[in-house]
C-alpha cells in the first residue's frame, strides 16, 4: 500500500489556517441574520413566558427596569438577577447563549466603564489595595492626587453596583425579546402611547438591519467567486471601503424610495396596528405574580 508523501511546512507559516479579518467580519454580519432566526425561534417555543400576553411581559419590563434603576443595594439586585434567571429558565430558552452575551456587554459597559472610579482620587475612602506610592501628597487640577493611590472599598461598590444594574437590565430586556415576536412588541408600545414617529422607525430600522447583512453577505460572495487566490490585507481594506460607500448611497436611495411608496399608498404618518384580544385568566395570574415579585424586590 502507498503511503502518502508528506510534505514540510514552510517556515513562518502557521499550521492552521488563517482568516482575513474580512472573512471574520463577514461571519460576524452573517450572524445578525442567524440571530434573528433563533430569536423567532426562542420566541414561537412552548415556555412560560411565551404564553403570555405581550402587554404583561412589555409592563413588567418597565416596572423591573424601573425598580433597577431605583434600588440600591446587593439583595435586591440580586433577587431580581435570580427572578430573570428563573424565568428564562422556565421559558426554555438557551441560557448559555443568553447570559454569554449578558456578561459580555456587562462587563465592558459596567465594569470596565466604572472601574476607574473606584480608583481613590476619584471615590475617597478606604484603599484597599494600593496601587502607586509618592513621596508626597499633590493637586492635579480639580484631583487631589494622596501619597497612596489605590482601589478604595466604596469605589469597588460602586463599581460592582453598576454592573448588577447593567447585568439586570441586559437580562431583562433579552429575556422579553426573545419570548416575544417584534412585531408584538410594537403593537404594545402602540397601545402605551408610543409616538408613532419612533414605532415606524424601530420597525424599519429593524427590518432594514436583516436586508444590509444579506446584501454585505452577498456582496463579499459574488466578490470572492471572482478571486482564486488569497487577497492582500491592502486590498480588502480598500473593497471595503468603496462598499461602505456604496451601501451608505444606496441606504439613502431605498429610504426615499420607501417614503415615496408610503406617501403614494396613503400614509400619512399615523400607524394603525390591529389591536389585542381580552386578557385571559392565565394572564392575570402572571401579572399578579410578577407585581409580587416587584413588591418583595421593594420590601428588600
Amino acid at each position: 500500500m502507498l503511503e502518502r508523501p508528506s510534505y514540510p511546512l514552510r517556515e513562518g507559516r502557521s499550521k492552521r489556517f488563517r482568516r482575513s479579518f474580512l472573512d471574520k467580519g463577514i461571519g460576524h454580519l452573517a450572524g445578525v441574520i442567524k440571530t434573528s432566526f433563533v430569536q423567532w425561534e426562542m420566541s414561537s417555543r412552548d415556555g412560560l413566558l411565551q404564553g403570555i400576553d405581550p402587554r404583561v411581559k412589555v409592563l413588567f419590563l418597565v416596572v423591573f427596569l424601573l425598580l433597577v434603576t431605583i434600588k440600591k443595594d446587593f439583595p435586591a439586585e440580586g433577587a431580581i438577577a435570580l427572578s430573570v434567571f428563573v424565568l428564562a429558565a422556565a421559558s426554555r430558552l438557551d441560557l448559555a447563549v443568553m447570559y454569554r452575551r449578558v456578561l459580555f456587554f456587562g462587563f465592558v459597559f459596567g465594569f470596565l466603564v466604572a472601574f476607574p472610579s473606584s480608583v481613590n482620587i476619584i471615590t475617597p475612602g478606604h484603599t484597599v489595595w494600593p496601587i502607586v506610592t509618592f513621596d508626597a501628597p499633590y493637586d492635579f487640577w480639580i484631583y487631589h492626587v494622596p501619597d497612596k493611590v489605590g482601589l478604595t472599598r466604596e469605589g469597588l461598590l460602586g463599581v460592582a453596583m453598576l454592573s448588577m444594574r447593567v447585568v439586570n437590565c441586559l437580562s431583562l430586556t433579552l429575556l422579553v425579546l426573545y419570548t416575544t415576536p417584534f412585531p408584538e412588541i410594537t403593537r404594545t408600545l402602540k397601545l402605551f402611547r408610543a409616538p408613532d414617529a419612533f414605532l415606524v422607525i424601530i420597525s424599519l430600522s429593524y427590518k432594514y438591519i436583516f436586508i444590509f447583512a444579506r446584501t454585505v453577505e452577498d456582496m463579499y460572495l459574488a466578490k470572492k467567486s471572482r478571486h482564486t487566490g488569497a487577497v492582500a490585507d491592502r486590498d480588502a481594506r480598500s473593497w471595503v471601503a468603496g462598499r461602505m460607500a456604496m451601501m451608505f448611497r444606496k441606504t439613502q436611495i431605498r429610504c426615499e424610495e420607501i417614503f415615496r411608496a408610503m406617501l403614494s399608498r396613503g400614509f400619512t404618518g399615523e400607524v394603525r396596528l390591529q389591536g389585542f384580544g381580552r386578557l385571559r385568566a392565565g394572564d392575570y395570574t402572571a401579572g399578579a405574580v410578577f407585581l409580587l415579585i416587584g413588591a418583595a424586590v421593594v420590601i428588600i
